[in-house]
């Protein structure tokens, strides 16, 4: 078997996630370790995630390291090299929903132990603060644009080979200052598999006790980061970042 740009997203995805979302379910569920210890946690775990993720991708034979269809569709619209975006999105979404089943295993004493359905959909699918469409919809694409011009930053045009070997701890921190300054408001998805993956996850899965899957937000959190990542590919674009 050989590594390939498909596996290097799908793998790397799916280890975003396991990550990412086990860390939620780490301090959202009943009578884990990790129970109550707050959205610090949760926001530092997520950096960590994707520096992790961005790593193991890169071994597995992604060089861009994408993990998210709003980046893919960012700097396709930056190159105007479409090639990319099927196959790294369908990756991409993969790993996503592979992630958040491995997650589901991980915890699966915890989530009979955890009375309310809300928590355990957040171990899957992002969701507001206050539901207010509008307003969740721009937190979404203002997080999103933000994200876009943090990876045009930290790219080897400005960087240099300097790129190559701290990137991907500077993509933790840009998504952990995400998490701490924007996050508060939708929990800051700005990753359309990220929580497409995991919301189908938790819709097929057995999950114990879980109630909806809220489907009729899940547009919110595709839509918003598409919306962001459309800007961000144009300025980058326009200003040869």
């Amino acid at each position: 078997m050989t590594t390939s740009p498909f596996l290097g997203e799908l793998i790397g995805t799916m280890v975003l996630l396991l990550l990412g979302n086990g860390v939620v379910a780490n301090v959202v569920l009943k009578q884990t370790k990790g129970n109550s210890s707050g959205w610090i946690v949760i926001t530092a775990g997520w950096a960590f995630a994707v520096t992790i993720g961005v790593f193991v991708a890169k071994a597995f034979g992604s060089v861009d390291a994408h993990l998210n269809p709003a980046v893919t569709v960012a700097f396709a619209v930056a190159t105007s090299d479409y090639s990319h975006v099927l196959p790294y999105i369908s990756a991409q979404l993969i790993g996503a929903f592979l992630g958040a089943t491995l997650v589901w295993l991980q915890y699966l004493p915890h989530w009979a132990t955890t009375p309310d359905p809300f928590d355990k959909l957040a171990c899957f699918g992002t969701g507001p603060a206050i539901r207010s469409l509008g307003a969740n919809f721009f937190s979404e694409a203002l997080g999103t644009l933000v994200l876009i011009l943090g990876l045009a930053g930290i790219s080897s045009k400005n960087l240099g080979e300097l790129a190559i070997g701290v990137g991907p701890y500077l993509v933790g921190v840009l998504v952990w200052s995400l998490g701490l300054s924007l996050g508060g408001t939708t929990g800051y998805a700005i990753n359309p598999a990220r929580d497409f993956g995991p919301r189908l996850a938790h819709t097929v899965l057995p999950v114990s006790g879980k109630g909806s899957s809220d489907w009729a937000y899940a547009w919110i959190p595709v839509a918003g980061p598409l919306a962001g990542a459309l800007l961000g590919g144009l300025l980058i674009r326009w200003y040869a970042l």
